[in-house]
């Protein structure tokens, strides 16, 4: 079977020494990848460094040039644009790649037949990503990075390019992610492979960054809708034998950006790791309840889950069932019904953004 062709992007904007850094760890960890490195308006010395780097590189090699600054993500758009290769990988110079990232990031996108793929990081200015379960090194996650974000090349075909009009981070990928898996595509997150990050390159002043954060969340939500945080407690009597479809469709609606945390009795915590539940999804989570007082128990972690999160949804998970302190819950079959609708209320083509 022959090995899948890859291209590296590298969005460049000064930062010469730890851009320099960037392109040589990764001419010395992944020597098999096409490197395309655009230049966003960089400085003459950043330039003569890049031209003098590309120059080496030969057919391996392709170097884009921008007069200005564009932005990054027209940069990373303009290097997409140029990769026809099975899967794309961009890579941001504040990272430092290391021996087997590659390998590791394509047998795992391989393994999950994923869409989209982020390791994890280390360093102070490590994006905050979700990390796999213990025993689970690869795991679905609407959070990914652009540190270090492989794309396999189909689904960019389907997809379309990143939304220009959004901020460089949170919001973008999360559109973004929700436009693959409209399509079919899972995002996922490995473990196997965690790499350096120093501090990345801010493009604007503070307050234009603010400003776009809130703009792009405001329409990123007024596409996809808000991602709210339920408390689901099934019951004492409920078995996971006969939870499969809700799982089901509550790993739906953690692929829709809402985030679970399911309450469970020592036998049910059991039997959903058993299953391999507890490794779903980031916006998953198992929480166990107390064997001796599991009514108190179950107050006192819906006490800590609202001082994280105050508009937090408590979810019945079958009739006669409630919660106990007299917490207002809606019926699961609400909560399935609604996301459902949700789903199949999203438009099955999007225009592709500009």
């Amino acid at each position: 079977m022959n090995s899948p062709s890859v291209d590296i992007i590298v969005p460049v904007w000064n930062n010469l020494f730890e851009t320099r850094a960037c392109l040589a760890a990764i001419l010395e960890h992944s020597p098999e990848a096409r490197l395309i490195i655009v230049d966003n308006g960089s400085s003459r010395e950043t330039e003569l460094m890049l031209e003098e780097f590309s120059e080496s590189l030969g057919e391996s090699g392709l170097f884009i040039k921008s007069e200005r600054n564009i932005g990054l993500l027209p940069a990373i758009n303009m290097g997409l644009a140029r990769s026809d290769s099975d899967f794309a990988v961009i890579v941001r110079p504040h990272v430092l790649v290391n021996a087997g990232w590659l390998k590791i990031l394509l047998e795992d996108a391989e393994a999950s037949n994923a869409g989209i793929l982020s390791p994890l990081f280390s360093g102070k200015t490590a994006p905050a990503l979700p990390r796999p379960v213990s025993g689970c090194s690869l795991m679905e996650s609407c959070l990914v990075s652009f540190s270090v974000l492989l794309l396999r090349g189909e689904m960019r075909i389907m997809t379309g390019r990143f939304n220009e009009g959004l901020d460089g981070g949170e919001w973008c990928l999360k559109e973004y992610v929700r436009r693959a898996a409209d399509k079919g595509y899972r995002t996922f997150i490995t473990a196997r492979t965690i790499l350096t990050c120093g501090e990345e390159a801010k493009f604007g002043s503070s307050e234009r960054r603010t400003e776009m954060l809130n703009s792009s969340r405001e329409s990123y939500r007024a596409r996809w809708g808000a991602e709210n945080h339920y408390a689901v407690y099934f019951g004492k009597e409920s078995d996971a034998s006969s939870l499969s479809d809700t799982v089901e469709r509550i790993l739906d609606g953690a692929r829709q950006g809402h985030r679970f945390t399911l309450l469970l009795h020592r036998r049910q915590l059991s039997d959903f790791r058993r299953l391999g539940w507890n490794g779903l999804h980031a916006g998953i989570r198992l929480s166990g309840l107390s064997a001796v007082m599991p009514q108190r128990d179950l107050q006192k972690k819906m006490a800590a889950l609202r001082t994280d999160s105050a508009d937090i949804v408590a979810v019945k998970g079958a009739d006669g069932i409630e919660f106990p302190g007299g917490i207002s819950a809606i019926p699961l079959g609400d909560l399935l019904a609604a996301l459902l609708k949700h789903s199949t209320d999203q438009p099955s083509q999007h225009r592709e953004a500009s």
